[in-house]
């Protein structure tokens, strides 16, 4: 077992809401724009209090009470961010979804959340929450008390809700801050989405909390991003990110000249991706490892060596260990539990505090965590988290199927592809028919191939050999 006690965490004294910290940051930044979109200032940080006032008096209006759930469902926006900011402000449970999530996946969470206001499509939008610039009361909270829930699919199908707190949220924010160096007059490209934990959380509240400009971006477009880097020293994303980065002609030394962090995450950076990035730019990109249900775990350090293949040591604060090859964590980060699931909670608790991560790693002599496999199945696409039981329980719904196996195979682009190996009682069924069936999953779910195969591979103990499919069709997408 190794425990990170490097630096002390100011968040575990935490009694109020989170948005306190944030508001202290803003006002010390004065007049430093928080926002920019395309090359126009959107928001500075002496206006960020009332603008956050605003929107926290609307959803109030609204008839929102401290601890209900707001569910959103909305493409990134600058309005957007000050929604989650008032949220916190009003002492609601911020509910983001991902905005690929059908009509059908977001019924779901509406009946398991049960949230107050919804913003979604069919629902209210952020035009009807418009508000105008106004003075609110910040709700006190306590450390223990929920500031938002994410959603995190489950093998059984069922996705789960994590439920975290304000000093989880805070205690995460100020480690990193210290950990990743965060300067006066840091400027972050954020090009993420804002429904999940690395572009809502790590992004967001690092720079928030800095006082940082961010260049805001709806989505990630190399070429624009390349553009902020003349005008950033900070970039965040996901692997995917820096393949497209590295391959690009613009991507030059004298582009990231102003440049001093990059950082990787959310899914595993391959070597090739980390040694083509250092050799264009002269970058060794960070790479960090964190889940929902924790925000940031471990990350390589700042200063010292960033080796490729590993996710560096656990965070301050932040204990961890191996257990049966599958690293388990403690720490103030961790979330209070699953929402409404007890039962789930309690498989994946230990007694003494610990998470099981469910993630394959091993520990070096000094700490150093890599990642070596999922024990759960879960495949990571393009950094976003998908666990094959939920799309083969849609699959194996479908006239003409028998059964079905669905697994993550390398993609030079997305870091894994979703295939689904197919056994059919009907031999007229083809893969578009199929796909139509399986219409009501999310995009970033449904196979980019379906196979079809006579049998299913399987042990002894008739349990199907996924590595062996994993193995037959690991070259499907090239090289």
């Amino acid at each position: 077992m190794v425990s990170s006690n490097d630096s002390e965490i100011a968040a575990t004294s935490v009694t109020a809401n989170l948005y306190d910290l944030i508001a202290t940051a803003a006002a010390e930044a004065g007049d430093t724009p928080v926002l920019v979109e395309n090359g126009e200032v959107r928001l500075l940080y002496s206006e960020l209090d009332a603008a956050v006032g605003g929107w926290a008096a609307a959803l109030i209006g609204r008839g929102a009470k401290p601890g209900d759930r707001i569910l959103v469902q909305h493409e990134k926006s600058v309005e957007l961010a000050l929604l989650y900011l008032a949220s916190l402000r009003a002492g609601l449970v911020y509910v983001p979804l991902n905005t690929a999530y059908t009509p059908a996946e977001l019924a779901y969470f509406i009946a398991d959340a049960e949230p107050a206001i919804v913003v979604a499509d069919g629902h209210l939008s952020l035009a009807d929450l418009a508000p105008e610039p106004a003075e609110f009361a910040t709700v006190p909270r306590g450390p223990d008390d929920l500031a938002a829930i994410l959603y995190t699919s489950g093998t059984t199908g069922r996705s789960k809700g994590a439920m975290l707190s304000h000093a989880n949220l805070a205690s995460n924010a100020l480690v990193l801050k210290d950990y990743w160096h965060w300067r006066p007059g840091d400027v972050l490209i954020h090009a993420l989405p804002i429904y999940h934990v690395h572009g809502l959380f790590v992004a967001l509240h690092g720079a928030l909390l800095n006082g940082s400009t961010m260049l805001w971006h709806k989505g990630f477009d190399a070429n624009s991003v390349i553009d902020d880097m003349v005008s950033a020293t900070i970039l965040m994303g996901v692997p995917t990110f820096y393949v497209r980065l590295a391959a690009h002609p613009r991507l030059t030394r004298e582009a990231v000249a102003g440049m001093r962090l990059f950082v990787s995450g959310s899914a595993p950076l391959l070597e090739a991706t980390f040694a083509a990035f250092a050799c264009k730019t002269g970058h060794r990109i960070l790479e960090r490892y964190g889940m929902t249900e924790a925000g940031m775990i471990c990350s390589n350090p700042y200063d010292g060596e960033r080796i490729p293949g590993t996710v560096g040591y656990p965070l301050p604060g932040v204990e961890a260990r191996i257990a049966d090859e599958v690293l388990e964590i403690r720490g103030p980060n961790l979330f209070k539990g699953y929402w409404r699931q007890p039962e789930k909670t309690a498989v994946e608790m230990r007694s003494d505090g610990y998470f099981i991560t469910g993630d394959m790693a091993t520990m070096a002599a000094d700490g150093r965590v890599a990642i070596v496999g999922r024990a759960k199945d879960l495949i990571i696409a393009g950094g976003l988290n998908i666990y094959p039981r939920e799309i083969e329980l849609a699959i194996d719904a479908v006239r003409g199927v028998a059964e079905s196996a669905v697994i993550g195979v390398p993609h030079a682009d997305l870091g894994e592809a979703v295939v689904a190996v197919v056994v059919r009682t009907d031999p007229a069924l083809d893969e578009a028919t199929l796909l139509a069936g399986i219409a009501d999953l999310a995009h970033f779910k449904q196979p980019r191939r379906i196979l079809f195969a006579e049998s299913l591979p399987r042990n002894a103990m008739g349990k199907v050999q996924k590595a062996a499919l994993r193995e037959a069709h690991r070259g499907i997408f090239g090289a």
